[in-house]
């Protein structure tokens, strides 16, 4: 008994009619898959099976849905994605048995007044759409599982979506939301929840209720601050609050102990909360493009971070306790003002450290120093200590600025000859030779640093060989002068 058909590269289904006859009488058809064809027109007859369970035509031409797709009683899984739909037949939500609906794509400009019929609906995807807003019906989904409206043009969500008690995932991304309503926080069972792309000026308190919450994406909004309640999220795994304005995080951040990801670029950050150390399984920490002054000395008590990134900050220094975190490969402080590294750092077994945009190795050679003021040592390199750009002048690290004809300072030997010419971090192989685990001092500029000193050099001689110039042409004219006021 044939119960299920699938059809690739099928022609234009006003040109096939002759076809759909006897096509239509397998009553007892159970799926049916007529994915990326031609298909302009979905018959009438869709009506005759009876029995069917699944329907794909989805990336076809469809412009519009029979009403008689209503009699298709047994239909639990429908996929009509990617054609230039832009409404449902009255009669969809008579459907009753529907449990997954797909209609990404669709230029679909409303749902049905009752979609709410649709009762035993588990997942739910409307994604790239055009809808302006949800119905109130919406709510009496309670087995609705996932709920997907990305990227259409809501301005609001009825506030009786806090009644989709069995919601897990929830993506809102790429819509018009200024605001998230208080009864969302009822919604205990949501695992995930992705409100990016909006322009969210805060989060509700009642965001804390959400006790299930693993990933909270909320990037790309206007927030400045997170709500204290953020603390409650003891599940909590992804936090993504990347480009949006916020200036402080709270205290409470230090008890979503299942933190394993932490993103916060591109915000206004002057400081860190010590209590961001308590994030003893935080993975991954990306704070690039703030205005760090300064970290926290319990950011050490991260033993699990991998990679922590604060690029393009204020930073002056690293503090020694970062060592602690003694997981740490990955380390990027390129773009600050960092005068030197701590020398506890060399305990690490760093894969990469990135002083530089420009830096073409993860590693460096580095030298020990004593910091003048407190005496401690300290670790330093040529791109150190760094130095904002100019646009007059190429500058990389501790380069001085080539304002005369000389190439370097003629400090440089004397201070070289009181630092250690070899640092090695650790590495995994304590087997190794210490030649092998040796970063040694070059006393060579990077071929990099030398081209751009070369170009700071020729600049320099083009524009004194032009002021010699101008000086040469006035001499000439003054000799001129004197000339003719001689013979007169």
């Amino acid at each position: 008994m044939l119960q299920a058909i699938v059809c690739y590269g099928l022609c234009y289904l006003s040109h096939c009619a002759v076809l759909w006859g006897p096509f239509f009488n397998l009553t007892k058809l159970r799926k049916l898959g007529l994915s990326d064809n031609e298909i302009q027109r979905l018959p009438g007859d869709i009506a005759n099976f009876s029995q069917l369970v699944e329907l794909d035509i989805s990336r076809n031409e469809i412009m519009e849905l029979p009403e008689s797709i209503s009699y298709c009683k047994t239909l639990q899984v429908a996929d009509f994605s990617g054609n230039p739909l832009t409404r449902l037949p009255e009669s969809f939500p008579e459907l009753r048995n529907l449990t997954c609906l797909s209609i990404n794509d669709i230029s679909l400009q409303s749902l049905p007044d009752n979609i709410g019929n649709l009762c035993h609906l588990v997942s739910l995807e409307l994604r790239e759409n055009l809808l302006t807003y949800l119905p109130e019906s919406l709510s009496q989904l309670h087995k609705l599982e996932e709920l997907d409206v990305g990227s259409n043009e809501l301005y609001n969500l009825p506030e009786t979506i806090g009644c989709l008690v069995s919601l897990k995932d929830l993506w809102l991304d790429g819509n018009q939301l200024s605001q998230i309503p208080p009864e969302l926080g009822s919604m205990r069972s949501l695992t995930c929840l992705d409100v990016s792309e909006n322009k969210l000026e805060h989060l509700p308190e009642e965001m804390g209720n959400l006790l299930s919450l693993t990933d909270l994406l909320v990037s790309q909004n206007l927030i400045d601050m997170l709500p204290e309640s953020l603390g409650k999220l003891r599940r909590l795994s992804i936090l993504k609050a990347d480009q949006n304005r916020l200036v402080h995080l709270p205290e409470s951040i230090g008890n979503c102990e299942s933190l394993t990801e932490l993103v916060l670029t591109e915000n206004q950050l002057v400081s860190l909360p010590r209590s961001i150390g308590k994030l003893k399984k935080l993975s991954n920490f990306n704070c690039d493009r703030n205005r760090l002054m300064s970290l926290p000395k319990e950011i050490g008590g991260c033993c699990s971070l991998t990679v922590l990134c604060v690029r393009e900050n204020h930073l002056t220094r690293i503090p020694p306790e970062l060592s602690q975190a003694t997981e740490l490969h990955v380390l990027d402080v390129s773009g600050n003002r960092l005068l030197y590294l701590p020398l506890t750092l060399t305990s690490l077994r760093l894969k990469a450290l990135w002083l530089s945009e420009n830096q073409s190795q993860p590693l460096l050679t580095f030298q020990t120093d004593v910091d003048p003021e407190s005496g401690d040592k300290i670790l330093t390199c040529v791109l150190l200590p760094q130095q904002p750009c100019s646009d007059n002048l190429a500058r990389c690290g501790a380069l001085e600025s080539l304002v005369e004809s000389s190439m370097l300072d003629d400090t440089w030997d004397d201070k070289a000859t009181n630092r250690m010419s070899t640092i090695r971090f650790m590495e995994d192989d304590d087997d190794e030779d210490d030649e092998e685990r040796t970063l040694l001092r070059r006393a060579t500029p990077h071929p990099g640093e030398l081209k751009n000193m070369k170009k700071v050099a020729e600049s320099i001689r083009k524009d004194m060989n032009a002021a010699k110039g101008l000086d040469s042409n006035k001499n000439e004219v003054n000799n001129a002068v004197d000339r003719v006021t001689t013979s007169v």
